[in-house]
């Protein structure tokens, strides 16, 4: 047997004397035993935490995947909203446009009309003011017909 100097040191929690076994036979493959059964759980356990991160990765991915979505979403619908109303404004551009050019048109022929209304307001006072020197002249040559009448 083994004296006690000799084993080495355990960390962690010691073992009453009291659950030990001393018999003068090792058990046949106990401690090869325990040792199998420590890696197969440590494997049976790596393969749980292999698998739950797997799992918590995937999670991870969709949810990622799923929030830049909306965040696409949102910041797509903000455009949207914008090249809906730039469609909006430019077509009211174009319907302001085609009214100015038709009030453009029609101010012309405004002008058109009261320039033409304005010469023939000169020409009616040409003609009353030569209306006016032709009654005068008459009024004249009367006046001397009369005269040379009365003479």
């Amino acid at each position: 047997m083994h004296s006690q100097t000799s084993l080495p040191l355990a960390h962690g929690a010691v073992a009453s004397p009291s659950t030990f076994s001393f018999s003068s036979e090792p058990e046949p493959g106990g401690v090869e035993e325990a040792l199998l059964q420590l890696v197969q759980d440590h494997h049976h356990v790596s393969l749980r935490l292999r698998d739950a991160t797997e799992k918590a990765t995937k999670d991870a991915i969709k949810k990622a995947a799923r929030a830049a979505d909306l965040m696409v979403e949102a910041v797509n619908g903000g455009v949207q909203e914008a090249f809906v109303n730039e469609k909006r404004i430019e077509y009211e551009i174009r319907a302001l446009a085609a009214t100015i050019a038709r009030f453009s048109k029609q101010t012309d022929q405004w002008l058109s009309v009261t320039h033409s209304m304005n010469t023939a307001i000169k020409e009616i006072g040409d003609f009353e003011n030569w209306m006016k020197i032709m009654e005068f002249d008459c009024k004249s040559i009367t006046a001397a017909i009369h005269n040379i009448h009365q003479a």
